[in-house]
């Protein structure tokens, strides 16, 4: 059960960084970007990226049976 939800939240990571790095006008991306842009302003493609990738550790670190 660690390894689905680990690779659930892999996939939650990847589709943060990708809309962050491509400025996505996906929905449900500019209504996490219109909530994180009143504390982080400009910053807040920066700000996705680097807690996707924080995102993406923590589910490979439940895949492999770390956490969970």
């Amino acid at each position: 059960m660690n390894k689905i939800w680990g690779a659930l939240t892999i996939i939650i990571g990847l589709f943060l960084l990708i809309g962050s790095v491509k400025k996505s006008d996906f929905i449900i991306f500019k209504l996490l970007v219109a909530r994180a842009k009143i504390l982080w302003e400009k910053n807040v493609y920066t700000f996705f990226m680097v807690s996707s990738i924080l995102i993406m550790v923590f589910g490979i670190l439940m895949v492999i049976g770390v956490f969970g």
